[in-house]
């Protein structure tokens, strides 16, 4: 199972922010009860990071009417050998 960060942005209008969290508690989605929002520092994305199986799969918990927008990133965690094998591929 992988790890992903999903990025959900939308508009600064008040009335379409408001909007999109609307659309969040009618989906009934759990992405509502985990989601990060930064419409409070005039940031209006709002992000989740949870574990999929796959891609694909953590595009159904977006509601529909989002998905087209979304950025869907697969994360991964590096260890000391790996940040160092990747430090002495740069230096080639």
């Amino acid at each position: 199972m992988a790890t992903y960060l999903i990025e959900i942005p939308h508009s600064e209008n008040t009335f379409e922010c408001k909007q999109v969290i609307k659309l969040f508690v009618e989906s009934g989605s759990h992405l509502l009860t985990n989601a990060y929002w930064g419409c409070r520092s005039g940031v209006h994305k709002s992000w989740f990071i949870s574990d999929f199986e796959s891609r694909e799969e953590a595009i159904q918990i977006i509601p529909p009417f989002l998905r087209h927008s979304a950025s869907i990133i697969e994360l991964a965690t590096f260890g000391k050998t790996d940040i160092q094998d990747f430090a002495g591929f740069l230096n080639h």
